[in-house]
């Protein structure tokens, strides 16, 4: 075409003559199949292979299982995985309504925190709350805090609340 033999050509722009002799293959003879996977995907999710070759097989279409899967896995169509519901075993022992305050010094609540001071020491805060006003009333705050020491503060705490009428106590967090 340009007056140079297409070896030459091709040894110009580097490439094999193979390339230029290449002629494109047909269509893919599948696409309407495809359109049709992905249409009853969008439809149909939670369908299979299976499934979906069974249907085909019903409405007359002559396709193989093994062609219907492949395909699949080509368009990337695949069944979402069923997240299934976490069980609990058996019934509270503490309801929530039963310890809903329904006055003030009614249900108080123990909960620790943890925090780092900007050195990188840990802090433990321990709040007891009254549920019913949402009033601190009492705060220790300390390295490390042990069963024993949240005995001592509800020891220290317990005679100053022992006039009021309150009598439930409800524990949140790790202690």
């Amino acid at each position: 075409m340009l007056g140079i033999s297409q070896r030459l050509a091709c040894q110009i722009v580097s490439q094999h003559r193979s390339t230029q002799r290449h002629q494109p293959g047909e269509p893919d003879r599948d696409e309407a199949l495809r359109e049709q996977l992905r249409q009853l995907s969008r439809i149909h999710s939670r369908w299979g292979y299976r499934r979906v070759h069974a249907h085909r097989h019903q409405q007359g279409w002559c396709v193989n299982r093994k062609a219907v899967q492949r395909l699949r896995r080509e368009e990337g169509l695949r069944v979402p995985v069923r997240r299934h519901k976490r069980q609990r075993l058996g019934t509270s022992t503490c309801p929530a309504d039963r310890l809903a305050a329904e006055y003030p010094d009614h249900v108080w609540a123990l909960d620790y925190q943890f925090d780092q001071t900007q050195d990188g020491r840990r802090l433990k805060p321990l709040n007891i709350v009254d549920e019913h006003t949402r009033e601190a009333l009492a705060i220790k705050v300390d390295r490390r805090i042990d069963a024993d020491a949240t005995v001592g503060v509800l020891d220290s705490w317990w005679p100053t609340a022992a006039g009021h009428r309150g009598s439930s106590a409800a524990t949140t967090g790790p202690s």
